[in-house]
């Protein structure tokens, strides 16, 4: 007969379930190049289906501006699953049309699971009282009020679909369907389910399926952010030149320029 184990002392106990902590990040760079390889080749939905019904990226969020052509994705990943979180940053200073245009979105589309983030109220309080801090510093501005909400919520993801695609911008040209967000270290994979979509591809997908489109597009606006930062945009300029306009800077911190890999 075998002789019983003893009893785990306290320390024993302790030391054990610490070592069975996974503190490694959730994905790698070797995760993402798996699955950029995995699905080459493959459409966009069949890449939408096999990451969401193969569980393959674990809890996902979209992050979704309800911009120019967000409606697409939105759209796509409703055909698999209606109820992923669409995370949509109200920074206080969106067009009245960008609010109007979610919520028509939402209802079209048949969305369950809209997520509102917001600025904290302090923060606010404390490095934007006047509400003018866009005028003269546009990066601590979109600290404030987009980038700090958004990895507060992403912290409960391990990853995101996002709307970026290569022809908006030459510091989008060279980016692959599967990434890791370098932002922190937590190893969020980032996906970009139209990466390889063009200008006509989003306008033939809003018209097979009927799509409401922003009312700013019709006035010149073909990327659409805060109403104090974006300008129209004059023929033949480049999507986002209307982004901050005259400053040098190309997005507002939740997309790197230089966090593009070849792969």
């Amino acid at each position: 007969m075998n002789k019983p184990e003893a009893p785990l002392s306290t320390s024993e106990a302790h030391a054990r379930a610490v070592d069975r902590l996974d503190t490694g990040p959730r994905f790698t760079e070797h995760d993402a190049v798996r699955l950029n390889r995995m699905f080459r080749g493959a459409n966009t939905m069949e890449m939408l289906e096999g990451v969401i019904k193969g569980d393959l990226a674990g809890d996902i969020a979209i992050v979704s501006s309800f911009g120019a052509e967000s409606a697409a994705l939105l759209h796509l990943v409703a055909q698999v699953d209606r109820n992923i979180p669409v995370l949509f940053l109200d920074t206080g200073k969106h067009f009245a049309e960008t609010l109007e245009y979610r919520d028509a979105v939402v209802q079209k589309i048949g969305l369950t699971n809209l997520v509102v983030l917001t600025p904290d109220e302090a923060e606010l309080n404390k490095k934007d009282e006047s509400g003018l801090r866009w005028s003269y510093d546009p990066d601590g501005c979109c600290e404030i009020r987009k980038v700090i909400p958004l990895a507060k919520a992403l912290e409960s993801y391990d990853a995101s679909f996002t709307g970026r695609k290569a022809f908006q911008s030459s510091t989008r040209a060279n980016l692959p369907r599967f990434e890791i967000d370098n932002s922190d270290a937590q190893g969020r994979l980032k996906i970009n389910p139209l990466i390889d979509w063009s200008a006509d591809d989003i306008q033939a997908y809003f018209d097979e399926h009927d799509l409401p489109r922003h009312p700013l597009v019709a006035e010149g606006y073909p990327s659409i952010g805060c109403a104090p930062c974006t300008n129209k945009v004059a023929e033949g300029e480049d999507a986002r030149s209307g982004r901050w306009k005259g400053w040098d800077k190309t997005e507002c911190g939740i997309h790197k320029p230089g966090e593009e890999p070849f792969l």
